[in-house]
């Protein structure tokens, strides 16, 4: 290498002296991912320029350009952008190709025994043929260190030049999702996206960039901006400081940032809330923020602003789950030591998320430690588990395994004589990977598959199941563009069987399959536009019902439910418009179109009459593949923030919203036996709008947050049942439901301290959400064609989410939740008929069950915090249920020797004990 350096600057010296002349060619190239010789020979053929390399080094080096009438230089740079290999030309055409180390043609003074004042007579002036590119993407982790980005020039600095990188966390290269980077001069910022990624335009010149993440040390960097490039910012974790934390003026994310109706979670302060049998819960914690709320104990389906529990699009890395709940709903899907973070999307849902009315629930993964082995392990009263990740490449390709089982027969053999035989367990498994190509290419593999059996003292069993397989390609095109391709496979299967009589031996099947497309591209634009646009696809096949005989001795009939067909996508596009640092606005369109696929017998019925049997004219069968009919429409997404001042701003927002399958159950709760239905001729898509408005101050320095938002919902073809409906096993679905028009609207608040020694949250809810049906040809008007309460319509919600660190030890941590009960309809006469007592129903939905009021406490004990033992413990001991309030899950009829007695169902009407133990290593 010495000697190819000698000879470059004798070919200097020499091209020189003999004053060759200096033209300027252009050329077209275009290369995709192209060996670098390629590159070379087009230059060398068009041109009179030569190229002096060390083969060995360039020879697996691949390049892309696309340049039309560029100059050489322009076509290397380009080449060479944000790569370890540099180039120089000479004056006389000779380009020198290096990696890691650059080269200057000028020969200093005195090299060959030149006086110094005659030194510029051999040396060429640099600005006539040198041009660098910057060096491999540099690691920023010192506050201290001047990093220099972009290719270095010795004129003076003017203009604007993008910033991008990563941001990431020291310890296991993992990104950081949600951090800022801010530039106090010119009070503008950014946060990374779920890949830790993130773009700026700033002015060139130096500049200091602070930088927050959850949960990690406050930092900064100092840089100097020559031209366009990236820059890798690693963060190191945040140890608590028992003293209150002071949060400088600049970090006010609730109140700029242009969304409302959005909380954002991470797994740290999940963790802090008590849940029932102590194992950290994301689904529990949702329930704890405003506009949240469940039905009533031991169910994981929930309620978001008015909404049905089939209105929440619920993903874990981008994978749909249909039911998230395990043992009876006590346990949510997700794995604590699993998860990254969580976003709730009630108001301000991005474009690209679609296919339900009222929220979008996005739970993320970690990628797997990159820079070493770890793990860790938890065992609780009914539930173990074991979390393994690190990388297979170092600091290239990551995984992260984790597994959870259930050991709860002994728990249920506790209970009352009624449940003593019963039976109950799951499992689930996560794995994913993560692998960076280079710098401009990510491949990430995500793969989930858990599985629920149980049988409640009965010959009944019931199970289902989750499969879901994810992967994402992401592209950087170069600074300011880059996309996230992702395909991918879910199903949902439940059945329930029955074996214990031969003869009457059973297995009722149903299924959900969906094969998933999506492409999101996001374009910073400039300074005050950043774009997102793409297209999405989802082909659903459905089962809705198969009942067969279980064994050959059955002499059960066999009755299928045609499977269903469709085909729902999307097309998006949206503007995140800072107009002015106080104000900003985000607005875009997504326009879905939903088909209705064959094969399928679709039944005709007389127009302007009520869908039943008596009035069913005929069927048409559709052949495979035919389209059957096709819903579409446009849905509007638009979200504004004004800054009144630097830690007060007022928010609105106004969304549109179509949801093309729907959930038919007789609980208010998502079950094993629920039915999904897609829409086709015979029922309508679920269409609502929302408008919403909100006030965001914090005080104190930015320690506590409060808001206040309001919000008007409406609701259209929501489906409800009529009396007496039967949902399973029926051929004629649509005969048994109704659609119904709706409105739902209140007000949510809350306080917030996310720092100190006492920390955590306060949120009052008032919501209401009502129905109406008076459509005589649809069915007959349901109370009179009154507005009557949804069944999960709870006015009333208050929660406390208070935690208290004594030490870096020991802390403890306090849950209070309120609520409305829920309506029910209830008997208000009673008659007899045919030998027989029988009730009389008053008005749908016109009486409430007690209200609920629930407390839980912790206390958490850490191991000891020194920094190189192999192994961390730590324990959780709480109660659940403080109080022993017996909360009423359900009020239920049933007639006993002719005589009919009503019954009130708690799920734990005693205090709950738990104890976890876990350790990280």
């Amino acid at each position: 290498m010495k000697k190819l350096y000698f000879l470059s600057f004798c070919f200097l010296l020499i091209a020189k002296l003999v004053g060759a002349q200096n033209t300027t060619e252009h050329l077209n190239v275009n290369l995709q991912q192209a060996p670098v010789e390629n590159l070379i020979k087009e230059i060398e053929a068009g041109t009179d320029y030569r190229f002096y390399y060390d083969a060995t080094v360039f020879d697996s080096v691949k390049v892309t350009v696309q340049a039309a009438n560029k100059s050489v230089n322009e076509i290397l740079s380009a080449a060479f952008n944000n790569t370890p290999y540099s180039f120089a030309i000479t004056h006389q055409h000779q380009v020198f190709l290096t990696k890691g180390r650059n080269i200057s043609p000028s020969l200093a003074a005195g090299f060959f025994n030149i006086k110094p004042g005659e030194a510029s007579k051999v040396a060429i002036p640099a600005k006539e043929f040198i041009t660098e590119t910057q060096k491999a993407i540099p690691e920023a982790n010192t506050e201290n260190k001047l990093y220099e980005i972009g290719a270095k020039t010795n004129g003076a600095l003017s203009g604007k030049a993008t910033l991008s990188g990563y941001v990431r966390d020291s310890k296991s290269g993992e990104s950081i999702v949600g951090a800022s980077i801010y530039l106090p001069e010119s009070k503008t910022g950014v946060a990374t996206d779920q890949y830790g990624y993130f773009t700026l335009s700033i002015p060139k010149g130096k500049h200091v960039l602070t930088v927050r993440g959850m949960g990690m040390r406050d930092t900064r960097r100092q840089i100097m901006m020559y031209s366009d490039g990236k820059i890798i910012i690693e963060m190191q974790e945040l140890v608590t400081s028992l003293r209150e934390v002071k949060i400088s003026a600049d970090k006010m994310s609730n109140v700029r940032n242009v969304e409302l109706g959005v909380s954002r979670l991470d797994i740290k302060t999940i963790k802090q809330i008590p849940t029932v049998f102590g194992e950290a819960d994301v689904l529990r914690v949702v329930l704890t923020l405003p506009g949240v709320q469940s039905v009533g104990e031991a169910t994981t389906g929930f309620n978001v602003r008015g909404g049905a529990a089939d209105q929440n699009l619920i993903l874990l890395n981008d994978a749909t789950i249909y039911n998230p709940a395990h043992f009876f709903g006590f346990f949510s899907a997700f794995n604590p030591d699993i998860v990254k973070g969580v976003e709730l999307y009630k108001s301000s849902i991005p474009e690209k998320f679609g296919g339900r009315l009222s929220s979008i629930l996005d739970v993320t993964d970690r990628e797997g430690n990159k820079k070493q082995f770890t793990g860790s392990a938890g065992i609780g009263l009914i539930t173990s588990r074991l979390n393994v990740e690190g990388p297979i490449v170092k600091d290239k390709t990551s995984f992260i395994f984790g597994g959870r089982i259930t050991y709860s027969d002994w728990l249920l053999k506790l209970l009352p004589n009624e449940y003593k035989n019963s039976q109950a367990s799951f499992y689930d498994f996560n794995l994913d990977i993560s692998h960076q190509i280079n710098e401009k290419n990510n491949i990430y593999v995500t793969s989930y598959i858990s599985r629920d059996k149980f049988k409640l003292n009965s010959d009944t069993a019931y199970s289902y199941s989750n499969r879901n397989i994810n992967i994402k390609w992401k592209h950087n095109y170069n600074d300011k563009l880059f996309s996230l391709f992702t395909a991918g496979l879910d199903r949902y299967e439940y059945n329930i069987s029955s074996d214990d009589n031969p003869v009457n031996a059973y297995k009722l099947k149903f299924d959900i399959n969906q094969t998933n497309f999506k492409s999101d591209f996001t374009y910073y634009l400039s300074k005050k536009h950043t774009l997102s646009f793409g297209l999405n696809s989802i082909l659903y096949k459905l089962h809705p019902g198969d009942f067969t005989p279980l064994g050959n001795k059955s002499l059960i009939a066999t009755d299928i439910i045609d499977a269903q067909q469709a085909l729902e996508s999307a097309l998006y596009l949206g503007d995140k418009w800072d107009i002015s640092d106080k104000f900003s606005i985000n607005y875009g369109i997504r326009y879905s179109v939903y088909n209705f696929l064959g094969p399928q017998t679709v039944n005709n019925y007389a127009p302007g009459l009520p869908k039943s049997n008596t009035t069913l004219t005929d069927s048409t069968r559709y052949g495979s593949g035919k389209i059957i009919n096709t819903y579409h429409g446009p849905e509007i997404r638009v979200s504004a923030r004004y800054n009144l001042d630097d830690d007060l701003s007022v928010k609105a927002g106004y969304n549109t919203l179509r949801q093309y399958i729907h959930l038919l159950s007789n609980t208010t709760a998502i079950a094993p036996t629920d039915v999904w239905q897609l829409s086709n001729p015979n029922i309508k898509p679920q269409f609502g709008d929302q408008v919403s408005l909100g006030l965001y101050k914090n005080f104190s320095s930015n320690t506590i947050e409060t808001s206040v938002e309001v919000y008007y919902k409406r609701l259209n073809d929501y489906l409800d049942y009529k009396s007496g409906a039967t949902l399973v096993l029926n051929h004629h679905i649509e005969t048994d439901v109704i659609s119904t028009r709706g409105k739902a609207y209140g007000v949510e608040l809350m306080l917030k301290k996310s720092t100190g020694k006492l920390n955590g949250w306060i949120t009052y809810a008032y919501s209401r959400t009502f129905l109406k049906q008076d459509d005589p040809t649809i069915g007959i008007p349901v109370n009179d064609g009154k507005y009557y309460p949804a069944n999960y319509d709870k006015p009333h919600s208050m929660n406390f989410i208070g935690n208290y660190r004594f030490s870096h030890r020991y802390s403890v941590s306090l849950n209070v939740t309120y609520s409305t009960g829920r309506p029910i309809t209830l008997p208000i006469g009673k008659y007899y008929y045919a030998g027989s007592e029988r009730v009389l129903y008053g008005d749908r939905n016109a009486y409430r069950i007690p209200d609920y009021f629930r407390s839980d406490f912790s206390l958490n004990i850490e191991g000891n915090h020194k920094v190189h033992q192999k192994f961390h413990n730590s324990f959780t001991i709480g109660v659940y249920n403080l109080t022993g309030r017996p909360n009423a899950y359900s009020t239920y009829f049933t007639a006993n020797n002719g005589v009919i007695n009503g019954y009130k169902l708690s799920i734990f009407a005693t205090p709950i004990p738990f104890i976890n133990y876990n350790i990280r290593f």
